[in-house]
Protein backbone atom coordinates (compact mmCIF):
# COMPACT_ATOMS: atom_id res chain seq x y z
CA UNK A 1 0.00 0.00 0.00
CA UNK A 2 3.07 2.45 0.51
CA UNK A 3 3.22 2.79 -3.42
CA UNK A 4 -0.31 3.65 -3.75
CA UNK A 5 -1.33 6.88 -3.75
CA UNK A 6 -3.51 8.35 -0.58
CA UNK A 7 -6.61 10.46 -0.88
CA UNK A 8 -7.25 13.50 0.76
CA UNK A 9 -10.62 14.81 0.81
CA UNK A 10 -10.21 19.25 1.32
CA UNK A 11 -13.30 21.10 2.71
CA UNK A 12 -14.01 24.21 3.83
CA UNK A 13 -14.74 24.13 7.30
CA UNK A 14 -17.74 25.51 9.30
CA UNK A 15 -18.05 26.76 12.90
CA UNK A 16 -21.40 24.54 13.34
CA UNK A 17 -19.97 21.13 14.33
CA UNK A 18 -22.81 19.47 13.41
CA UNK A 19 -21.22 20.03 9.85
CA UNK A 20 -17.97 19.10 10.86
CA UNK A 21 -18.87 15.87 11.85
CA UNK A 22 -21.31 15.56 8.35
CA UNK A 23 -17.97 15.95 6.33
CA UNK A 24 -16.32 13.44 8.75
CA UNK A 25 -18.74 11.27 8.18
CA UNK A 26 -18.99 11.50 4.19
CA UNK A 27 -15.11 11.12 4.59
CA UNK A 28 -15.49 7.57 6.68
CA UNK A 29 -17.83 6.80 3.93
CA UNK A 30 -15.37 7.16 1.21
CA UNK A 31 -12.64 5.24 3.30
CA UNK A 32 -14.61 2.13 3.14
CA UNK A 33 -15.19 2.43 -0.07
CA UNK A 34 -11.71 2.72 -0.81
CA UNK A 35 -10.16 -0.33 1.14
CA UNK A 36 -6.94 -0.12 -0.21
CA UNK A 37 -5.99 3.55 -0.02
CA UNK A 38 -5.13 5.80 2.84
CA UNK A 39 -7.95 8.68 3.06
CA UNK A 40 -7.21 11.62 5.29
CA UNK A 41 -9.31 14.86 5.22
CA UNK A 42 -8.56 18.25 5.88
CA UNK A 43 -10.69 22.01 6.18
CA UNK A 44 -9.64 25.55 5.23
CA UNK A 45 -10.86 27.31 8.22
CA UNK A 46 -12.81 27.27 11.39
CA UNK A 47 -12.12 23.38 12.30
CA UNK A 48 -9.22 20.46 12.21
CA UNK A 49 -7.71 19.44 10.67
CA UNK A 50 -6.57 21.71 8.57
CA UNK A 51 -5.60 20.59 4.96
CA UNK A 52 -1.53 20.61 6.54
CA UNK A 53 -2.17 18.31 9.44
CA UNK A 54 -4.36 15.78 6.75
CA UNK A 55 -1.64 16.14 4.71
CA UNK A 56 0.80 15.19 7.62
CA UNK A 57 -1.38 12.21 8.27
CA UNK A 58 -0.85 10.74 5.10
CA UNK A 59 2.91 11.26 4.89
CA UNK A 60 3.47 9.47 8.74
CA UNK A 61 1.45 6.59 6.91
CA UNK A 62 4.35 6.09 4.39
CA UNK A 63 2.08 7.92 1.76
CA UNK A 64 4.60 9.45 -1.28
CA UNK A 65 2.01 10.52 -3.78
CA UNK A 66 -1.84 12.16 -2.60
CA UNK A 67 -4.76 12.40 -4.90
CA UNK A 68 -6.75 15.40 -3.69
CA UNK A 69 -10.53 16.17 -4.50
CA UNK A 70 -12.50 19.44 -3.45
CA UNK A 71 -15.42 18.32 -0.86
CA UNK A 72 -17.23 20.56 -2.54
CA UNK A 73 -20.13 21.78 -5.19
CA UNK A 74 -18.91 23.81 -7.70
CA UNK A 75 -15.46 25.73 -8.30
CA UNK A 76 -15.83 29.42 -6.87
CA UNK A 77 -12.39 30.84 -5.23
CA UNK A 78 -11.79 28.21 -2.51
CA UNK A 79 -11.28 25.29 -4.96
CA UNK A 80 -9.61 27.45 -7.97
CA UNK A 81 -7.55 29.29 -5.55
CA UNK A 82 -7.33 29.09 -1.91
CA UNK A 83 -6.81 24.71 -1.55
CA UNK A 84 -4.62 24.79 -4.86
CA UNK A 85 -2.44 27.72 -3.03
CA UNK A 86 -2.51 25.35 0.34
CA UNK A 87 -1.30 22.40 -1.52
CA UNK A 88 0.95 23.97 -3.76
CA UNK A 89 2.75 25.26 -0.73
CA UNK A 90 3.19 22.13 1.09
CA UNK A 91 4.20 20.43 -2.00
CA UNK A 92 6.61 22.98 -2.52
CA UNK A 93 7.96 22.23 1.24
CA UNK A 94 7.64 18.32 1.57
CA UNK A 95 8.18 17.12 -1.78
CA UNK A 96 5.39 15.19 -1.52
CA UNK A 97 3.48 14.59 -4.80
CA UNK A 98 0.02 15.82 -4.91
CA UNK A 99 -2.22 15.60 -8.26
CA UNK A 100 -5.43 17.81 -7.51
CA UNK A 101 -9.37 16.75 -8.91
CA UNK A 102 -11.73 18.93 -9.78
CA UNK A 103 -15.20 19.68 -8.10
CA UNK A 104 -18.36 17.50 -7.59
CA UNK A 105 -19.89 19.80 -10.56
CA UNK A 106 -22.59 19.35 -12.60
CA UNK A 107 -23.17 15.55 -12.73
CA UNK A 108 -25.99 12.86 -13.26
CA UNK A 109 -25.14 11.47 -9.80
CA UNK A 110 -25.64 14.72 -7.91
CA UNK A 111 -28.62 15.23 -9.83
CA UNK A 112 -30.41 12.01 -8.64
CA UNK A 113 -29.26 12.88 -4.96
CA UNK A 114 -30.61 16.13 -4.98
CA UNK A 115 -33.96 14.50 -6.65
CA UNK A 116 -34.07 11.90 -3.99
CA UNK A 117 -33.96 14.94 -1.20
CA UNK A 118 -37.12 16.32 -3.18
CA UNK A 119 -39.09 13.31 -3.97
CA UNK A 120 -38.72 12.81 -0.16
CA UNK A 121 -40.09 16.06 1.17
CA UNK A 122 -42.94 16.37 -1.45
CA UNK A 123 -43.71 12.66 -0.41
CA UNK A 124 -43.61 13.59 3.11
CA UNK A 125 -45.68 16.92 2.38
CA UNK A 126 -48.56 14.48 1.05
CA UNK A 127 -49.98 14.61 -3.01
CA UNK A 128 -52.91 16.78 -2.63
CA UNK A 129 -50.93 18.79 -5.36
CA UNK A 130 -49.50 18.34 -8.86
CA UNK A 131 -46.25 19.28 -9.81
CA UNK A 132 -47.83 21.09 -12.22
CA UNK A 133 -49.03 23.82 -9.19
CA UNK A 134 -45.52 23.23 -8.18
CA UNK A 135 -42.81 26.10 -7.76
CA UNK A 136 -39.16 23.98 -7.09
CA UNK A 137 -36.83 27.02 -5.48
CA UNK A 138 -33.57 25.89 -5.39
CA UNK A 139 -30.93 27.73 -3.26
CA UNK A 140 -27.45 27.69 -3.74
CA UNK A 141 -24.14 29.34 -1.29
CA UNK A 142 -23.86 32.06 -3.65
CA UNK A 143 -20.18 33.55 -4.60
CA UNK A 144 -18.12 36.01 -6.27
CA UNK A 145 -17.70 33.70 -9.39
CA UNK A 146 -20.21 33.83 -11.83
CA UNK A 147 -19.60 30.37 -13.23
CA UNK A 148 -20.23 28.76 -9.98
CA UNK A 149 -23.39 30.94 -9.73
CA UNK A 150 -24.09 30.02 -13.21
CA UNK A 151 -23.88 26.18 -11.83
CA UNK A 152 -26.47 26.42 -9.66
CA UNK A 153 -29.10 27.77 -11.90
CA UNK A 154 -28.47 25.25 -14.25
CA UNK A 155 -29.35 22.38 -11.90
CA UNK A 156 -32.35 24.68 -11.10
CA UNK A 157 -33.45 24.23 -14.69
CA UNK A 158 -32.44 20.33 -15.01
CA UNK A 159 -34.30 19.89 -11.48
CA UNK A 160 -37.21 21.59 -12.99
CA UNK A 161 -37.41 19.99 -16.62
CA UNK A 162 -36.66 16.58 -15.17
CA UNK A 163 -38.83 17.11 -12.53
CA UNK A 164 -42.38 18.32 -14.15
CA UNK A 165 -42.84 21.60 -11.67
CA UNK A 166 -44.37 24.52 -13.05
CA UNK A 167 -41.83 26.88 -12.29
CA UNK A 168 -38.85 27.02 -10.73
CA UNK A 169 -36.59 29.87 -9.46
CA UNK A 170 -32.68 29.75 -8.37
CA UNK A 171 -31.92 31.39 -5.26
CA UNK A 172 -28.62 31.92 -2.90
CA UNK A 173 -27.66 32.33 0.81
CA UNK A 174 -25.21 35.26 -0.04
CA UNK A 175 -22.91 37.11 -1.55
CA UNK A 176 -25.32 37.03 -4.92
CA UNK A 177 -28.49 37.93 -5.55
CA UNK A 178 -31.96 36.88 -5.64
CA UNK A 179 -31.55 36.57 -1.58
CA UNK A 180 -33.79 33.84 -0.43
CA UNK A 181 -36.50 36.04 0.86
CA UNK A 182 -36.91 38.34 -1.97
CA UNK A 183 -36.96 35.36 -4.31
CA UNK A 184 -39.76 33.77 -1.88
CA UNK A 185 -41.62 37.05 -2.19
CA UNK A 186 -41.04 36.81 -5.93
CA UNK A 187 -42.45 33.44 -6.56
CA UNK A 188 -45.51 33.97 -4.23
CA UNK A 189 -47.30 36.31 -6.38
CA UNK A 190 -47.36 33.39 -9.60
CA UNK A 191 -50.29 31.63 -8.51
CA UNK A 192 -48.58 28.52 -7.50
CA UNK A 193 -50.77 26.54 -4.80
CA UNK A 194 -47.10 24.69 -3.41
CA UNK A 195 -43.41 26.01 -3.31
CA UNK A 196 -40.54 23.62 -2.25
CA UNK A 197 -37.38 25.20 -0.83
CA UNK A 198 -34.71 23.31 -1.53
CA UNK A 199 -30.52 24.22 -0.06
CA UNK A 200 -28.51 22.63 -2.42
CA UNK A 201 -25.70 21.98 -0.28
CA UNK A 202 -23.35 18.94 1.12
CA UNK A 203 -23.66 19.70 5.14
CA UNK A 204 -25.91 21.60 6.82
CA UNK A 205 -24.84 24.97 9.39
CA UNK A 206 -25.73 28.68 9.77
CA UNK A 207 -26.80 29.37 6.04
CA UNK A 208 -28.76 26.05 5.71
CA UNK A 209 -30.59 27.54 8.86
CA UNK A 210 -30.78 30.80 7.36
CA UNK A 211 -32.74 29.25 4.37
CA UNK A 212 -35.00 27.67 6.28
CA UNK A 213 -35.53 30.23 8.21
CA UNK A 214 -36.94 32.17 5.22
CA UNK A 215 -38.76 29.60 4.21
CA UNK A 216 -40.50 29.86 7.75
CA UNK A 217 -41.16 33.35 7.64
CA UNK A 218 -42.65 33.10 3.98
CA UNK A 219 -44.76 30.40 5.32
CA UNK A 220 -46.39 33.08 7.94
CA UNK A 221 -46.64 35.74 4.97
CA UNK A 222 -48.04 33.71 2.65
CA UNK A 223 -50.50 31.33 4.62
CA UNK A 224 -52.92 30.73 1.55
CA UNK A 225 -49.24 28.88 -0.32
CA UNK A 226 -47.55 25.48 1.04
CA UNK A 227 -43.97 26.20 1.86
CA UNK A 228 -42.50 22.69 2.18
CA UNK A 229 -38.38 22.29 2.84
CA UNK A 230 -36.50 19.53 1.85
CA UNK A 231 -33.27 18.22 3.01
CA UNK A 232 -29.95 19.15 1.55
CA UNK A 233 -27.14 16.74 -0.03
CA UNK A 234 -25.90 15.41 3.02
CA UNK A 235 -23.77 11.80 2.60
CA UNK A 236 -25.90 10.38 -0.18
CA UNK A 237 -24.69 7.48 -1.68
CA UNK A 238 -24.59 9.32 -4.99
CA UNK A 239 -22.41 12.23 -3.54
CA UNK A 240 -20.16 9.15 -2.38
CA UNK A 241 -20.13 7.85 -6.34
CA UNK A 242 -19.31 11.00 -7.74
CA UNK A 243 -16.51 11.55 -5.21
CA UNK A 244 -15.31 8.20 -6.48
CA UNK A 245 -15.46 9.10 -9.93
CA UNK A 246 -12.72 12.59 -9.38
CA UNK A 247 -10.73 9.94 -7.92
CA UNK A 248 -10.43 8.00 -10.81
CA UNK A 249 -10.54 10.83 -13.12
CA UNK A 250 -6.96 12.30 -11.98
CA UNK A 251 -5.98 8.64 -11.70
CA UNK A 252 -6.85 8.21 -15.72
CA UNK A 253 -5.44 11.89 -15.99
CA UNK A 254 -9.18 12.96 -17.30
CA UNK A 255 -10.01 15.18 -14.69
CA UNK A 256 -9.61 18.80 -15.69
CA UNK A 257 -11.00 21.95 -13.71
CA UNK A 258 -13.54 23.92 -15.04
CA UNK A 259 -11.68 26.28 -16.73
CA UNK A 260 -14.05 26.80 -19.25
CA UNK A 261 -15.65 29.68 -17.86
CA UNK A 262 -13.14 30.75 -15.03
CA UNK A 263 -12.76 34.40 -13.84
CA UNK A 264 -9.21 33.58 -13.37
CA UNK A 265 -8.53 32.27 -16.63
CA UNK A 266 -11.13 33.73 -19.29
CA UNK A 267 -12.26 37.09 -19.48
CA UNK A 268 -15.78 37.15 -18.13
CA UNK A 269 -18.17 39.97 -18.54
CA UNK A 270 -17.62 42.23 -15.56
CA UNK A 271 -14.69 40.10 -14.17
CA UNK A 272 -12.00 40.99 -16.97
CA UNK A 273 -9.18 42.63 -14.49
CA UNK A 274 -9.47 39.13 -12.25
CA UNK A 275 -7.32 37.27 -15.56
CA UNK A 276 -4.13 36.10 -13.89
CA UNK A 277 -4.62 37.13 -10.31
CA UNK A 278 -1.96 35.15 -8.20
CA UNK A 279 -3.10 32.09 -6.90
CA UNK A 280 -3.07 33.04 -3.27
CA UNK A 281 -5.35 31.74 -0.12
CA UNK A 282 -7.00 34.38 1.61
CA UNK A 283 -7.43 31.51 4.45
CA UNK A 284 -3.79 30.97 5.99
CA UNK A 285 -4.39 33.42 8.77
CA UNK A 286 -7.49 31.41 9.96
CA UNK A 287 -6.54 27.92 9.78
CA UNK A 288 -7.42 26.05 12.67
CA UNK A 289 -9.64 29.01 14.36
CA UNK A 290 -12.46 28.97 16.10
CA UNK A 291 -11.75 25.30 16.71
CA UNK A 292 -11.10 23.66 20.34
CA UNK A 293 -7.08 23.33 19.73
CA UNK A 294 -7.42 27.41 19.46
CA UNK A 295 -6.57 29.34 22.58
CA UNK A 296 -4.66 32.72 20.95
CA UNK A 297 -6.95 34.10 18.61
CA UNK A 298 -9.54 36.19 19.58
CA UNK A 299 -10.71 37.32 16.70
CA UNK A 300 -13.46 35.29 14.35
CA UNK A 301 -13.80 35.51 10.32
CA UNK A 302 -16.83 35.09 8.40
CA UNK A 303 -17.79 35.34 4.96
CA UNK A 304 -19.34 38.46 5.41
CA UNK A 305 -15.49 39.76 5.85
CA UNK A 306 -15.96 42.18 8.18
CA UNK A 307 -12.87 41.57 9.82
CA UNK A 308 -9.70 43.59 10.31
CA UNK A 309 -7.22 41.99 8.14
CA UNK A 310 -5.83 43.17 4.89
CA UNK A 311 -5.91 40.49 2.82
CA UNK A 312 -7.13 42.23 -0.91
CA UNK A 313 -11.14 40.58 -2.57
CA UNK A 314 -11.19 42.41 -6.03
CA UNK A 315 -14.32 44.43 -6.41
CA UNK A 316 -17.99 42.70 -6.71
CA UNK A 317 -18.97 43.88 -9.99
CA UNK A 318 -22.88 43.81 -8.45
CA UNK A 319 -21.95 44.85 -5.12
CA UNK A 320 -23.86 47.62 -5.51
CA UNK A 321 -26.86 45.95 -6.60
CA UNK A 322 -30.25 46.83 -4.68
CA UNK A 323 -31.05 43.77 -4.46
CA UNK A 324 -27.29 42.42 -3.20
CA UNK A 325 -26.48 41.08 0.44
CA UNK A 326 -24.47 43.58 2.21
CA UNK A 327 -22.02 40.95 2.86
CA UNK A 328 -20.23 42.21 -0.56
CA UNK A 329 -20.87 46.31 -0.10
CA UNK A 330 -17.84 48.23 0.87
CA UNK A 331 -19.59 48.97 4.24
CA UNK A 332 -20.53 45.85 4.94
Amino acid sequence: MRDTPGVLICGHGSRDPRAVEEFATLARHLTERLPDRHVSYGYLEFARPVLREGLDTLRRQGVRDVLAIPGMLFAAGHAKNDIPSVLNGYQAETGLAIRYGRELGIDTRMLRAARDRIEAALAAAGTGVSRHDTCLVVVGRGASDPDANANVAKVTRLLWEGMGFGWAQTAYSGVTFPLVGPALDAVSGLGFRRVIVFPYFLFTGVLVERIYHHADEAATRYPDIEIIKAGYLGHHPQVIDTMLERISEIVDGTGNMNCQMCKYREQMIGFEDEVGLTQESHHHHVEGIGTAHDHHHGHGHDHGHGHGHSHHHHPYPHADHPLGPRSMKEDG
